[in-house]
């Protein structure tokens, strides 16, 4: 009996992490993205290696966005 009180507390923190993951992964993407435009005339290493970890967050941005298009679809 108390198990069906649970189920909807389970799915909502599975959505509120979902959302704090991707607030963190859009915030690292974001100031990836910046230090590579302020790196690109003084190093260009840092800048490529910096542009990379965005390109690489950018699509575990679409991953995440995707499980939460599932998870709000099934609630």
């Amino acid at each position: 009996m108390y198990i069906y009180f649970l189920i909807p507390l389970i799915n909502m923190s599975r959505i509120l992490q979902l959302e704090k993951y991707k607030k963190h992964l859009q915030e690292s993407y974001l100031s990836l993205i910046e230090k590579s435009d302020n790196y690109r005339f003084l190093d260009e290493s840092i800048s490529d290696l910096a542009a990379f970890k965005a390109m690489k967050l950018s699509k575990k941005l679409s991953q995440v966005g995707y499980l939460d298009q599932e998870v709000t679809y099934i609630n």
